[in-house]
């Protein structure tokens, strides 16, 4: 079974099961890319802008109550998760999301069509542009619900780092009491507590997370309201403002209108900016995920200060093996975030005049790059951090022959015998508290106030 519809291009035959029509059907064919359909995220999004431009344009009187009624409810039948299947423009599509926002608004079109009593394809009855797009643009509409949809997956991603972060502060006081030797350019250097290393990595999740949140909160601006080129053009003066409010008061946030709706369709600078806070995330991850195969390494070769839980074999000819598999894996998806913010960056800076057209792009790589974050710090956390153990003994006899410990004698020898004494430490193999003591440079009493692990990992500022 099929139906034909027509636009001004010509005339081509659907399914007639599909609840999309003509003009996502041209896209289909024109942008058989990647397989990849915009995320749920990115749907849901836009039908709540649907089913609010829908409610502005009754109140404004510009919509009928029938017509109007049954976009609304085709939006919430969308958003509950029926017809998902339908959403199907590959995200590298024509510039600006007219694509999508025509498969959009043809799925809607239909679902109501039918809830109306009507055969899907009647666009003379209701139309994909004429009624659901209503007071819109691709233009304004498809940024602002990007952001929208950014905004969505940010409140899980902020989860998901709190954990990570309170699961970090957990291994700290933990490890607090693990004396052992810092080291600086991978070389032996003065003595931290492990659990000053994790509460390192505590407090850099914490400022990334932070720097999210404040760059999240400047997308709550949009541009909807802005039509084409930023006039807003065929749409009411009071539109605007009526349908922010109504967005806000269907998803609980508070949305707010563009400052400069010209500025706000030019520049995409805002998810330019959420980017790179993801970026700047992703690096810390990526540094700390390599510091703890750092510590890990081993078992016999390697630093082995602490022990990675054992989620899985590591190798298939090496009987025994175990590899730091979860922190590899958080660095694989910390190298693909970088790389989505890479595109994001370049898309950022091709607009052009009054409009960026690579916002399909920048939305998909943002969400991308969330999703995966949103999906395994979880398990990062649960299935790495919660279960690193310290080797305490290894630490400590990595401290004890720690020949840079020289520096804590710099102050009654000067630095240069303070040099000697550690080059003699590293050719003897001997502890520089026992040279020291053997050289009568100070007391056996001295040495173990001086050399004391708690007393040389004391943070002195605070």
């Amino acid at each position: 079974m099929t139906r034909k519809e027509k636009d001004h291009l010509g005339e081509l035959e659907l399914p007639d099961e599909a609840y999309y029509g003509i003009q996502t059907l041209r896209a289909v064919r024109n942008f058989p890319v990647s397989g990849l359909r915009s995320p749920p995220e990115l749907v849901r999004a836009y039908v709540i802008l649907k089913k609010a431009a829908a409610m502005a344009n009754m109140r404004l009187g510009d919509l009928d109550l029938e017509r109007g009624k049954a976009i609304t409810e085709a939006a919430d039948i969308v958003f509950a998760g029926w017809h998902m299947d339908q959403f199907v423009v590959d995200v590298f599509q024509a510039g600006a999301g007219t694509s999508f926002n025509m498969n959009v608004n043809e799925v809607l079109a239909n679902i109501a069509l039918e809830r109306l009593g009507r055969s899907k394809g009647d666009y003379g009855h209701l139309s994909p542009n004429d009624h659901l797009n209503l007071s819109q643009s691709t233009n304004d509409t498809y940024p602002t619900a990007a952001h929208m949809a950014i905004i969505d997956l940010s409140e899980g991603l902020a989860k998901v780092l709190e954990d990570l972060h309170s699961a970090l502060e957990s291994k700290s006081s933990e490890f607090n009491s693990v004396h052992k030797s810092g080291r600086t350019h991978l070389m032996d250097a003065l003595p931290v507590t492990l659990g000053q290393e994790f509460e390192a990595y505590a407090a850099a999740v914490r400022r990334a997370r932070s720097r999210i949140e404040q760059r999240c909160d400047d997308l709550l601006e949009v541009p909807l309201g802005g039509t084409a080129t930023g006039t807003g053009a065929n749409s009411r003066p009071e539109y605007r403002g009526e349908v922010i409010a109504i967005v806000s008061a269907l998803t609980g946030r508070k949305y707010r209108p563009a400052l400069d709706s010209f500025e706000a369709l030019q520049s995409r600078a805002q998810m330019v900016a959420y980017s790179s806070s993801l970026r700047e995330l992703a690096l810390e991850l990526v540094r700390i995920a390599n510091d703890i195969r750092l510590l890990g390494s081993g078992p016999t070769a390697g630093l082995a200060e602490i022990e990675l839980p054992a989620v899985q074999p590591g190798s298939s000819i090496m009987p025994g093996k175990v590899n730091p598999v979860m922190a590899e894996c958080l660095d694989m998806i910390g190298f693909q975030v970088i790389g989505s913010d890479t595109v994001v960056m370049l898309a950022g800076q091709a607009g052009q005049l009054e409009l960026n057209v690579m916002a399909p792009s920048m939305a998909f790589n943002v969400l991308l790059s969330q999703r995966l974050l949103v999906n395994f710090i979880p398990v990062f956390t649960e299935r790495c951090v919660r279960g690193i153990v310290a080797d305490e003994a290894r630490c400590k006899g990595y401290l004890e022959y720690n020949p840079i410990l020289a520096t804590l004698l710099t102050s009654r020898i000067g630095y240069l015998k303070a040099a000697d004494l550690a080059d003699e430490a590293r050719r003897t193999g001997q502890p520089i508290l026992r040279l020291a003591v053997q050289a009568g440079i100070i007391s056996k009493e001295e040495a173990d106030r001086l050399f004391d692990p708690e007393g040389m990992t004391r943070v002195r500022f605070l």
